[in-house]
């Protein structure tokens, strides 16, 4: 309560009615895959265009070199082209790959090395030019080694300094810095005290400037130094480069011009070339490459990697059909609860009773299965080549969601930038696969290509349809999001009122958008709160219950129409 001491009136403000409660984003995808560049630790990258995609992670990867690991690309553009806005990725690369570096140099001053293994760091230049970020004249020349000078903004102690007098040329280094006075480590000689409106003796620091190319891409890191107590240290200032590190091996101790140190001698421009990088092969890829290590907080790879991200709601790993990657994969699923898995078959399995061996692998209502493969075109080859279904199913998943709402079924939608599959299955097929929980993909005329499923792994009939998950995934979320202000707040009637009165107006708006059955909301969803779902202990520990059930819509997976004869007599 507040507490009031001085007589007079006072306005409190306060909250009684229920809190908006917003829905969570559906049609965010994950997607873990081999490519060319790209960071293989930490936070999965934000992609909002394959344009986006081809900055961050390079282009296509051949088939000969990668085969079946090489569609992550061809995955992420079907994503867009189908209706996706914004996916995470992370990449794998293999674990005989190498990143390129300028190691080969001899007694190199600066270790530069390409960002992320790949051999598309062996296209990398770094071209070093020198550079000055202070210059100043002298005034008076003091005891000892001192200075005073004009303007001593811009040195620093341990920078390297060069006093020029014409063509006259002195090295030296700063020991200290204070007010206008520099202390040099060593005296300068003859006459440097200029005080000429335009000097022509003038102290300047020494730095040098990097260039970074990497094809069309640039970067420049202007005046920096080897100085590691200067604000403008090279390592410093090229940590945020998107294509190279660089480290300080060694400084000279002599007051040599930083560029004559990297280059090994007086030079204009140094131009350093990096080799070395390889994109390893294939064969070394094993599952747990794809499952990845949990090193902590920003080292995580693999699937790992998306466990702190918050955002993501379709999973996929194209064309990695190895059951330990995708058994793992969905246990990611269900351990985190809010998102869901789409699952490739191997290309060659075609036959149903094979089919049937590979669904049978899994029971989970949060992955799906689909099949055949899809015939698109290939930038790289300039042809027609058969990829993974997850990659243009999930851009539909997003399709659907945006257009229609979670609760809509991601089938009967047209696959956009297909152009034939690998397998035509017909009725009698699906007759054997769809109650299994194999969605196919299948080509109707004049229709297109189109799903032609909509069913979870899941051997529990109640979750046996993909958008009755997905949308207790899209409810839970963002209950889960919208409620994080009942943490704390007294567990009294007042807040279970408020409670009961939020969801209401959530579930109510769900219910409005056709995504719960029923006529009324009474129909459609329940929302239970109060002394019937808590007793004194477990108020005592702390703990608020509700209970809420809501009756989702079904899918129209079969339509009948039943058809008879109408005779003349009737």
């Amino acid at each position: 309560m507040a507490e009031y001491l001085s007589p007079g009136v006072y306005v409190e403000e306060f909250e009684s009615g229920a809190k908006p409660l917003e829905g969570v984003s559906t049609s965010t995808a994950g997607f873990i895959g081999l490519a060319a560049r790209g960071p293989v630790e930490g936070l999965p990258q934000l992609i909002t265009s394959p344009a986006d995609f081809g900055r961050v992670y390079g282009s296509y990867l051949s088939e000969n070199a990668f085969g079946s690991y090489r569609f992550l690309a061809h995955a992420v553009n079907q994503f867009f082209t189908n209706g996706g806005s914004r996916c995470f990725i992370t990449r794998v690369a293999p674990s005989d790959a190498k990143t390129a570096s300028n190691e080969a140099q001899k007694d190199a001053v600066l270790s530069i090395t390409a960002k992320n293994p790949g051999a598309w760091g062996n296209q990398i230049r770094a071209v070093v030019v020198p550079a000055s970020k202070a210059k100043t004249p002298i005034f008076e020349a003091s005891e000892g080694n001192r200075y005073r000078v004009k303007n001593a903004a811009g040195f620093y102690a341990g920078d390297v300094v060069v006093f020029t007098n014409g063509t006259d040329k002195q090295y030296n280094r700063i020991i200290s810095v204070h007010d206008q006075v520099i202390e040099l480590a060593e005296a300068l000689s003859g006459d440097v005290v200029d005080t000429a409106l335009v000097p022509t003796k003038v102290l300047s620091s020494s730095e040098f400037t990097i260039n970074v190319l990497y094809g069309t891409e640039s970067e420049t890191y202007e005046k920096a130094s080897l100085n590691p107590e200067a604000p403008n240290y090279v390592e410093k200032l090229v940590s945020r480069s998107n294509i190279v590190s660089v480290q300080v091996l060694k400084t000279s101790e002599e007051s040599v011009a930083p560029l004559e140190q990297i280059a090994g001698s007086e030079l204009a421009v140094f131009e350093i070339l990096l080799a070395g990088g390889s994109d390893g092969s294939a064969a070394s890829l094993s599952a747990a490459d794809f499952i990845g290590e949990d090193f902590g907080p920003g080292r995580r790879t693999g699937i790992q990697s998306f466990i702190d991200n918050d955002v993501v709601s379709i999973m996929a790993i194209p064309g990695v059909t190895d059951p330990n990657v995708q058994l793992s994969l969905v246990a990611h699923c269900e351990s985190l609860g809010s998102r869901f898995a789409i699952l490739d078959l191997p290309r060659e399995v075609t036959k149903v009773q094979d089919v049937l061996a590979h669904r049978d692998l899994f029971d989970s209502s949060y992955c799906a299965l689909y099949n055949p493969w899809l015939q698109v075109f290939d930038p790289l080859d300039k042809r027609n080549i058969f990829i993974p279904p997850s990659g243009t199913i999930a851009g539909v998943y997003a399709r659907s969601d945006t257009t229609r709402g979670v609760q809509k079924a991601p089938a009967n939608e047209t696959l956009r930038g297909v152009v034939g599959l690998d397998v035509q299955y017909n009725n009698g097929e699906q007759d054997i696969l769809n109650p299994a929980g194999v969605n196919l993909i299948r080509a109707f005329t004049g229709q297109g290509i189109r799903v032609w499923g909509a069913r979870t792994c899941s051997s529990n009939t109640l979750w046996k349809y993909i958008n009755v998950r997905r949308l207790f995934i899209f409810i839970e979320g963002s209950i889960m999001n919208g409620s994080s202000w009942v943490v704390f707040e007294p567990n009294t009637e007042q807040l279970w009122a408020r409670v009961q009165r939020t969801i209401d107006a959530f579930l109510t708006r769900v219910w409005r958008d056709g995504a719960l059955s029923g006529t009324s909301p009474s129909e459609a969803f329940y929302i239970e709160i109060g002394r019937s779902t808590m007793t004194q202990d477990d108020i005592d520990n702390g703990r608020l219950i509700c209970v809420i059930g809501v009756a989702p819509v079904k899918p129209a997976e079969f339509v009948v129409f039943r058809i008879t004869q109408k005779t003349g007599s009737e």
